[in-house]
């Protein structure tokens, strides 16, 4: 199944730089725009940052200054949520059709890197899964090359043990690397790792578990109308009650001040980490 036949066509070219939401940099861009950046990225074999952000995840940055810091030196954030996409174009009129989703970025990155012969390598989660997701990928894009997958270690891990896992992704040749190790953790990595690997270094997620089939995607017209976390949190109650019933309203309440102009958020206003959180 291609990425055509999800509903996902590929449309012109939407790149308006970043743009401040509530103090935290998200790129202003579309699907088409987003995975052309990546794969031009891994052509090169240069380092790029991604991550994708919804509420939740902008929401990680606006209440620690250290993380803010991090996710606004990520080269390339993107409008997860339509809460976020329509806060863009309310603040910035940027015309957005629609947010680009990892999961669904994921599946385009994937299947531009089968057409290219461009190798990819998933960290994080467990074997379990990783073993779901390479299977179900590769039955989605059988041209598509995985150079290798290694779980996530559940702790903190030393200066050496980082320097093992990037020799690990080094050698395996790959020219892109998704991260699943959930939010904050995987920008975090995505961040700690970016200039010790030459490649595009992607945080996806959720998406793991959704391509394993692990879990249920919100059905479409949900996320349509910015309900994906009602539908996430129905399935989760325990793990993600907090999340959504708190951090949604801090939100909403921050964007209106940014919006009526009663509150600046500035993007520079920020904390550089003092050493490496080392999430493994």
């Amino acid at each position: 199944m291609n990425v055509t036949a999800l509903g996902l066509e590929r449309s012109s070219t939407i790149d308006l730089g970043k743009k401040s939401v509530l103090g935290i940099l998200v790129n202003a861009v579309n699907y088409e725009a987003a995975v052309s950046k990546i794969i031009a990225a891994a052509s090169a074999g240069k380092p790029l940052s991604v991550s994708a952000l919804a509420v939740h995840g902008v929401m990680t940055g606006v209440l620690d200054s250290t993380h803010r810091h991090r996710l606004n030196h990520i080269d390339l954030v993107l409008p997860d949520g339509q809460p976020v996409r329509w806060a863009l174009n309310l603040l910035y009129n940027t015309e957005l059709p629609d947010r680009v989703c990892g999961p669904n970025a994921m599946l385009q990155i994937c299947e531009r890197a089968a057409q290219e012969g461009l190798s990819i390598y998933l960290y994080g989660s467990q074997t379990s899964v990783l073993e779901a997701l390479s299977r179900n990928l590769c039955e989605r894009y059988p041209k598509l090359i995985i150079a290798g997958t290694q779980p996530s270690k559940f702790k903190c891990i030393t200066p050496q043990e980082k320097q093992e896992i990037v020799e690990q992704i080094r050698s395996s040749g790959a020219a892109i690397t998704f991260v699943g190790l959930g939010c904050p953790r995987q920008e975090v990595w995505a961040y700690e790792y970016r200039d010790d690997l030459s490649m595009p270094l992607i945080a996806v997620g959720a998406a793991y578990d959704f391509h394993a089939g692990n879990l249920a995607k919100a059905p479409e017209f949900l996320s349509k109308i910015g309900l994906e976390w009602l539908f996430r949190m129905i399935k989760e109650p325990r793990r993600l009650w907090k999340r959504y019933v708190l951090l949604n309203p801090l939100y909403v309440s921050l964007f209106l001040l940014q919006a009526l102009k009663i509150k600046k958020f500035d993007p520079k206003d920020a904390t550089p980490p003092v050493e490496e959180v080392l999430y493994g």
